[in-house]
């Protein structure tokens, strides 16, 4: 059946509606064009929203034809997908390819991307009918193909894309060949600047979307007020964060703009059904989002109109509930609306709705399967639209010279670049001063958010802010809640976002790129944050590759009530995983810092906040301690990464401290080798992977270099290494320092309990007497001089521990 068959069938069983008789334009439009169809309900819909927005016969007339071009658009939008998995040449003229124009081994994602083209259609037509430019996130970064071909088609692409990509059997040819291309650069970067996520690339990408459901906890922080953002999400990753449900717990219009989350539930995974499926599918989930304080809008995801319609509606509902709050006819938390597009996995393609369609849909190889390339001709013939007709529809969209809106490439959140903050003046520390270095911190964070008016703060805890000595930020800036309890650091506008999920709230605070943000966990729990924080620093690090350096303000997370400090619970709150994962990441993005005072902790924070593109781990005790730096100190320590405390002249060891509790131990152990005569110099690092050999040229930006290292640690015989974290992945960042047999390296031992500080560093081996026995075994030194018998009786474990305290 030729194309036009098909048409004139369709036009012949489309749901009449009474503005099909009175506007030929309408008709028009609900006739649909290839394998788009307007189902009753769609139809419905947009002669309503016609009638509230488009009166006027010519505002009319031009909404129609942007729908029409949309439909278009959606078409040759799959079209080029699937040509994007299967195909390494391509026709615009629609004729059918020969074996050899196949790619012998396809790969696409192609059923997702299928579903996505529908939606980022329906979102660029919904652009234009309003004359505003949302900016857009997608949960499902494997579905880029639909972002990367519809942009290339409406023009929408970035520098990279531009200069190798067009609307030209050439231009698409060369866009086709470098999907999946895996070709690697002299330089190790990917040769094609596609990727089988979202990149930097990726015109108005924000995020890669690989670890699926983080986009589902972000969406609701991201934009500020003025702002639009429309949010694709997935029902796998529905599956994969919870936190996503207390979007509307959050969402506030004082200090958020407004957000259309769309969920594109096509019902299956990668080899089933989802759960959602398998539980009720949307009848189902329409439930759990009225429960969980949401206005669920259902439609038909394969129809861009039906997008259009739930973006401009749900903004419709939206102010108009903000409205009620503010007439005090609605109270908080209000409902957000959350569509739902229903889909098939894979529409608009052969092999729809099966297992196959989350990759390769056709089930076999068309460059060597007969049967595969007849289906994938099929398919692409109900699909392709003519150049002229194209061409035409494209026009109609990018209306965006004539109307001066920004491309959607340059939404608002693509790149966000905040002011850096006003830095007030810095506390004044007495040495020998007992103070809890998170208290200083909450002391300098609570006077840089209220020095930072204009800056939207997030303060981010899954819980306990007094616990972690938080008390002046807490106070400040209160928890955000729905029903504020009286006596209680709450409030309807508070800026701390709490809640005993990890993940969620670190997605607050990694979503607030325009403002600044604070992250504040027990260490042991911080580790679930893992994940979500090592995304957002490699899609960082690739925008900085790409000459898109990132704009938004570093992000301190903060490791509290930690390994050493947590004895009086049991050994699963005794975890500094996160510490030694954070210093795996490259230092220029991600550093790892163990300050050991309160001077050390403001200066650090402070730096990070005069900085951007940044998150980095700081591990804080919240226990009072002795004030070891001055003010010079402090900040040469930041530079640096270390810092000498006890210079000694032919010292015959070196001991290095990683950790306020670890210099405390080191110490007492310098006091006993003073004692005994034996010159020994002893240094505090604070930044380890600053002193690593760096792994690329990015990263030896932020090192010291081997030339400024070996100036600022002479070399000697013999170094003791006492950390905070497990001895073996230090081990590997400070290669630099190790000088092999006369090197030990002291740290957690995966030994822990209900015990107080002295017995984890006991049952760890790492008290002052550790190492000194350490320093005995590699400098050569007598132990029997440096400990009497009861201190090494404890130490062989023959005796009491207590003789060690």
């Amino acid at each position: 059946m030729s194309a036009d068959d098909r048409h004139a069938r369709r036009r012949a069983a489309t749901p009449r509606h009474p503005l099909c008789d009175r506007e030929p334009d309408f008709a028009a439009w609900a006739a649909g064009a290839g394998v788009i169809e307007h189902g009753t309900m769609t139809i419905e819909r947009i002669a309503r929203l016609l009638e509230r927005r488009a009166r006027d016969p010519a505002t009319r007339r031009a909404w129609l034809a942007r729908l029409r071009a949309a439909d278009r658009l959606a078409n040759m939008g799959m079209w080029l997908v699937a040509h994007m998995t299967y195909a390494r040449r391509v026709r615009l003229d629609g004729a059918p390819l020969e074996a050899a124009d196949f790619k012998p081994r396809p790969e696409g994602h192609t059923g997702g991307a299928l579903n996505m083209v529908p939606a980022y259609v329906g979102y660029l037509a919904a652009n234009g009918l309003s004359g505003l430019t949302r900016s857009w996130l997608m949960g499902q970064g494997h579905c880029v193909a639909a972002i990367d071909a519809v942009n290339l088609l409406v023009d929408n692409m970035g520098t990279a894309h531009a200069a190798r990509y067009g609307l030209s059997d050439e231009g698409l040819t060369r866009l086709v060949n470098d999907f999946y291309h895996c070709g690697v650069e002299a330089n190790g970067l990917p040769r094609s600047p596609l990727g089988s996520h979202v990149n930097a690339h990726t015109a108005g990408g924000t995020s890669e979307g690989g670890y699926l459901g983080f986009a589902g906890l972000q969406y609701v922080h991201m934009p500020l007020p003025g702002q639009h953002l429309v949010a694709f999400l997935s029902d796998g990753a529905f599956e994969e964060q919870r936190g996503s449900d207390w979007a509307a717990r959050w969402w506030r219009p004082d200090d958020c703009g407004p957000v259309v989350p769309v969920m594109i539930a096509n019902g299956r995974r990668i080899d089933q059904r989802t759960t959602m499926s398998q539980s009720g599918g949307t009848d189902w989930f329409e439930d759990h989002l009225v429960l969980n304080g949401f206005a669920p809008l259902t439609i038909d995801g394969r129809d861009p109109a039906a997008i259009v319609w739930a973006i401009l509606t749900a903004e419709e509902e939206l102010a108009g509930q903000v409205e009620q709050a503010r007439t005090g006819h609605a109270r908080y938390p209000l409902r957000l609306p959350y569509v739902i597009a229903e889909t098939v996995k894979g529409f608009g393609f052969p092999g729809a709705g099966t297992n196959a369609a989350h990759n390769l849909p056709l089930g076999g190889n068309p460059a060597h399967d007969d049967s595969a390339r007849a289906r994938f001709h099929e398919g692409a013939a109900a699909l392709h639209v003519p150049m002229e007709a194209l061409q035409a529809a494209i026009a109609t969209l990018n209306d965006h010279a004539a109307t001066g809106r920004p491309r959607e490439r340059d939404h608002t959140l693509a790149a966000p670049h905040p002011r850096l903050p006003r830095l007030p003046a810095p506390a004044a520390f007495a040495i020998g001063e007992s103070i809890s270095p998170m208290a200083a911190i909450d002391a300098a964070f609570s006077a840089l958010a209220a020095a930072n008016p204009a800056l939207r703060v997030r303060v981010c805890n899954p819980d306990e802010m007094r616990s972690n000595r938080l008390d002046r930020t807490l106070d400040l800036l209160r928890h955000r809640v729905t029903d504020p309890e009286p006596g209680v650091a709450e409030a309807l506008d508070g800026a701390v976002i709490t809640a005993l999920n990890e993940e969620a709230v670190v997605s607050a605070a990694l979503a607030n790129k325009q403002g600044l943000n604070l992250v504040a966990s027990y260490e042991a729990f911080a580790v679930k944050m893992l994940g979500a924080m090592r995304q957002e620093i490699i899609f960082a690090r690739h925008c900085r590759d790409a000459g898109r350096a990132p704009g938004w303000l570093s992000l301190p997370v903060l490791a509290s009530s930690h390994t050493w400090e947590n004895g009086k619970n049991e050994q699963s709150h005794q975890d500094p995983t996160l510490c030694e994962a954070w210093l795996g990441e490259m230092d220029d993005v991600a550093p790892t810092l163990f300050p050991v005072d309160a001077p050390s902790a403001v200066t650090a924070l402070r730096a990070l906040y005069a900085s951007r593109g940044r998150i980095a781990v700081m591990v804080v005790p919240k226990n009072a301690l002795p004030v070891q730096l001055d003010a010079g100190q402090a900040r040469r320590l930041c530079e640096d990464g270390l810092l000498c405390l006890h210079p000694a002249e032919r010292a015959r060891l070196q001991l290095f401290a990683v950790g306020a509790y670890q210099l405390l131990e080191m110490q007492r152990a310098l006091a006993r080798l003073e004692a005994a005569g034996i010159a020994t110099g002893l240094y505090v690092i604070q930044e380890p992977g600053k002193l690593r050999e760096a792994r690329d040229e990015q990263e030896a930006t932020a090192v010291l270099g081997q030339c400024r290292l070996g100036r600022l640690v002479p070399e000697v015989p013999a170094r003791v290494i006492l950390a905070h974290c497990r001895a073996e992945p230090l081990c590997g960042v400070l290669r630099p320092l190790d000088t092999g047999g006369r090197t030990r390296f002291l740290g957690y031992r995966n030994r822990g309990g209900t015990l107080d500080t002295f017995g984890m560093l006991y049952a760890n081996r790492a008290t002052w007497a550790h190492v000194l026995e350490a320093a005995s075994e590699v400098a050569g030194l007598d132990l029997d001089a440096l400990l009497d018998e009861r201190e090494r009786d404890a130490l062989a474990g023959e005796g009491d521990p207590e003789a060690l305290r």
